[in-house]
């Protein structure tokens, strides 16, 4: 069971949209209106179990699930990065064409290019959102977040554990792994049993290695592998829009 919307609301879903366009200059995961729409209209689903996942908005807030499950604030989150911005990246970024770097962040942009997590902070702890962001491990790439998720599913430790810990009802309600990849429509981001996370740069299992690019090539790399699969979303999303909505 989905939520009945407009037939005229799903004509103008479009997933390549730019949601810096309706910010007014600022951050498009919290101020576009049509980020929010958009989400509210993806995500409140049937969750695994088949109990919907209805989200409203709330003044002060993002968007809000209350149900018999739990009460569970969500905000947005861009899963696609530049890099352009951060300073111990300026040696190498000086080195890319701008137009290279304004695809990516224009890519960065679309729906493809985000997700929900919980917003709330618990016991005054940082949020999923800053955890990774902060992360000198992750240097918040969505490839590592996610294979800290699927850890997480396992029981087994990564750099984000502390944080997803603290959000553990909010992952059981997909129950395990592959439940939470198919809800957010992630499947280009994972192999086909979902046992296995397709990094965008070569990923050492410890976390050890830097997560950041160290040349041209292997920022074109990340940059490549990132657009591919935030396109591959965008285009799984509007699929799903035509089948469910």
């Amino acid at each position: 069971m989905f939520p009945k919307w407009d037939k005229g609301t799903v004509m103008e879903f479009n997933v390549d949209y730019d949601h810096r366009l309706d910010s007014r200059g600022q951050d498009p995961d919290t101020h576009s209106p049509t980020l929010k729409s958009q989400h509210q209209l993806l995500w409140s689903k049937p969750l695994p179990n088949g109990t919907l996942f209805d989200l409203q908005p709330e003044r002060g807030k993002y968007l809000v699930h209350k149900s018999n499950l739990g009460e569970f604030h969500l905000s947005s989150d861009t899963i696609s990065h530049s890099l352009r911005d951060q300073k111990r990246m300026k040696f190498l970024i000086d080195q890319i064409p701008a137009a290279e770097l304004d695809e990516f962040q224009s890519i960065g942009s679309v729906i493809g290019a985000k997700i929900l997590f919980p917003g709330n902070r618990i016991d005054g702890q940082a949020t999923i959102n800053a955890a990774r962001g902060f992360s000198s491990r992750l240097n918040d790439r969505f490839d590592l977040s996610l294979e800290c998720i699927r850890l997480h599913y396992l029981g087994n430790s990564n750099p984000l554990e502390p944080t997803l810990s603290l959000y553990s009802e909010f992952f059981r309600l997909f129950e395990n792994f592959e439940g939470y990849v198919q809800f957010f429509l992630l499947q280009d981001l994972v192999s086909e049993n979902c046992t296995e996370v397709k990094f965008f740069l070569p990923h050492d299992s410890s976390f050890e290695g830097s997560p950041r690019p160290d040349s041209v090539d292997s920022y074109m790399q990340y940059k490549n592998n990132t657009i591919d699969f935030v396109k591959a979303r965008n285009s799984r999303i509007q699929s799903w829009v035509e089948a469910n909505l």
